[in-house]
């Protein structure tokens, strides 16, 4: 396995970033403009994997590239305007990477994807399946919201939500988002920007008040708010994620090699299991479970399986298998996982023993409302 292509001394907290193996690169449209832009891109990601990483490109650009190609100088907002520019740019923007690729002697493959794809759990398996054998392959997957069929309800927001999500997806240990700005910035006394921020520990309010003022909506969408709802869903799944200038054909190098560069989002806990990382993102709500405190503190603190002991509550039709979200007294949401009974028969055993179910339900079953196997905090 070869060495980090940049030598330097590794900036404090930045340790973990040289052992990264598999990482999700995501290019905005403001550097795609050009070829040459491409081009110092896949330099980039061709360095990463120079050194052993598994990368997967997360490209904006399609509907850059069709605005390019019919002259276009704003963004429409029309949604049948963006999907048709999405079609016309989408064949032009792999061809670019193909051919970049090829210099570098690897291929490319192209996966279009709409949130549906990520929530059904057959099809979520199937995207994972997919990424793993192209890693395998040695071959590069570039993935893009497919914007030519995307609507409201099946619909990312926009790719920095989707870098995020795919690094739950894969189990990825980093997330860089490339963009034209040097990284999440303070704000001055008057409200212009200040001075970079290396590293954010935890994204507070205060820290999302910095993101405000930074859409730009005529070549491109989202703005540093994208980038932070992005960093959360990483985070949250055990991912660090960095915000780097892109304009750099060194900033991913330097990235992997630790050096301050960008702003970094410093995950607080460690990987979920994947069944629990779709659980916790992927899954679709179907009702929910309300328990006393006995049984919250158990769960959350505890370790435990849900009990019917403990249940107040149901709302919902639901079947046994789907997501539910668990209730606290005070009607918070402090996990969610898959249930082993009907919505019926959960409000059956509200408050019953686990030793009566049987008689209850009338068949031998599960003895737990949600096994901890299936459960994941929130």
């Amino acid at each position: 396995m070869g060495k980090n292509p940049v030598i330097s001394s590794i900036a404090p907290g930045r340790e973990s970033l040289t052992e990264c193996r598999r990482i999700i690169v995501k290019a905005g449209t403001r550097l795609l403009t050009s070829a040459e832009s491409i081009a110092s891109l896949v330099d980039g990601v061709a360095q990463l994997r120079a050194c052993g990483k598994k990368v997967l490109l997360v490209t904006s650009g399609a509907v850059g590239q069709g605005m390019k190609a019919l002259g276009l100088a704003r963004r429409p907002r029309k949604l049948d305007r963006i999907q048709a520019l999405a079609a016309i740019g989408q064949g032009r923007l792999m061809a670019a990477y193909t051919a970049e690729a090829a210099r570098h002697h690897f291929a490319v493959a192209q996966l279009l994807l709409t949130a549906a794809d990520l929530r059904d759990r057959e099809r979520h398996l199937n995207v994972m399946n997919c990424i793993n054998s192209l890693w395998e392959d040695d071959v590069l997957p570039v993935v893009n919201e497919n914007d030519s069929v995307s609507v409201d309800e099946l619909k990312f927001g926009d790719n920095d939500i989707l870098a995020g999500m795919l690094a739950s997806v894969t189990g990825s240990d980093l997330v860089v988002i490339l963009t034209t700005e040097s990284g999440l910035r303070s704000r001055n006394a008057d409200g212009t920007l200040g001075e970079r921020i290396p590293i954010v520990t935890r994204i507070t309010d205060d820290i999302l008040e910095l993101a405000g003022g930074t859409d730009n909506g005529e070549f491109s969408i989202g703005g540093m708010k994208s980038k932070l709802r992005s960093a959360m869903l990483a985070n949250a799944s055990g991912a660090a994620l960095c915000v780097a200038d892109g304009r750099n054909g060194e900033t991913l190098a330097k990235v992997i090699a630790g050096e301050d560069v960008g702003t970094l989002f410093v995950p607080e806990k460690k990987h979920l299991h994947g069944r629990k990382r779709f659980i916790r993102f992927f899954s679709r709500i179907s009702g929910s479970l309300t328990v006393d405190s006995g049984a919250a503190t158990a769960v959350r603190l505890r370790g435990k399986s849900l009990l019917p002991s403990g249940l107040t509550r149901v709302e919902g039709s639901f079947r046994r298998g789907d997501a539910v979200e668990l209730l606290d007294s005070e009607g918070n949401a402090f996990a969610r996982g898959l249930v082993n009974f009907t919505g019926d028969e959960c409000r059956q055993l509200i408050g019953k023993q686990s030793s009566s179910i049987a008689q209850i339900i009338g068949s031998d079953t599960d003895e737990v409302l949600v096994h901890r196997d299936n459960l994941c905090l929130l």
